[in-house]
């Protein structure tokens, strides 16, 4: 085991801890650091593979509380934005998508700290719209939790709806950029390698992350975690 790997591990095992434990923010905690490891190119789409799979594991609890119509909106609009993101994944240079992950972080971090959000955003256009913009920005710098999580916290739904919903959100969200990635030929044997590799950090984080669900300070561990994110996001932004 070298650093690189060792350090490659425990960023995965942590990003996929917070999945477990809220349902979301693998891509958001991950891409804070794996462009510090390996190409962006590489780590969003071995971390497409793993959410792919963990988001189907956390689902099945919760299964029962799915919306169907609210995450078929979103799904759509999926369909029409993940184009847009692959195509700017395999284009851009490694510089453009680092400054774009960063800006990403930078964004998400100040809209949660101003606490920037609707109280009710009504009609199926919303979640067709968020669903968009999902497909975009995860297609491309692997971050698509923001826009969905944003409109799910404006539907009134409850918490065990709010995450069974996104849950299934995203299993077929990242099924459709992986597919994506692999039609634009980003899904390389190297991927499937760091995939195997990682595959029991990943693994034991979300179930560390689901246990533990019950147990964390959700609003302290927060805090921690978009102070990371803002921190990652400036150095980012500032190195490219």
């Amino acid at each position: 085991m070298t650093p690189e790997w060792i350090a490659g591990a425990v960023v995965i095992a942590v990003a996929s801890f917070v999945l477990g434990l809220t349902g979301f923010g693998i891509g958001l905690v991950a891409m804070a650091l794996l462009p510090y490891l390996m190409s962006p190119v590489t780590a969003i789409v071995l971390l497409t593979i793993y959410t792919t799979a963990l988001v189907l594991v956390i689902l099945v609890p919760v299964w029962r509380h799915v919306e169907p119509w609210p995450v078929a909106d979103m799904l759509g609009g999926t369909l029409l934005g993940t184009p847009l993101g692959v195509w700017a994944l395999s284009t851009f240079p490694v510089s453009t998508l680092n400054r774009l992950i960063g800006a990403t972080l930078v964004v998400v971090v100040l809209l949660e700290w101003a606490r920037i959000r609707p109280r009710h955003l009504a009609g199926r256009g919303w979640g067709l719209g968020a669903g968009i913009l999902a497909g975009v920005v995860g297609g491309a710098v692997g971050t698509p939790g923001p826009p969905v999580i944003l409109y799910a916290t404006t539907q009134g739904w409850s918490p065990r709806t709010i995450k069974a919903n996104l849950q299934a959100f995203f299993f077929f969200n990242q099924a459709v950029i992986l597919a994506g990635y692999w039609w634009a030929g980003l899904v390389t044997t190297q991927v499937w390698r760091l995939a195997a590799s990682f595959a029991l950090p990943a693994a034991g984080g979300a179930l560390l992350g689901m246990l533990c669900f019950h147990h964390v300070d959700p609003q302290r561990f927060r805090r921690l975690v978009f102070g990371l994110l803002l921190a990652s996001g400036l150095l980012l932004l500032g190195r490219g």
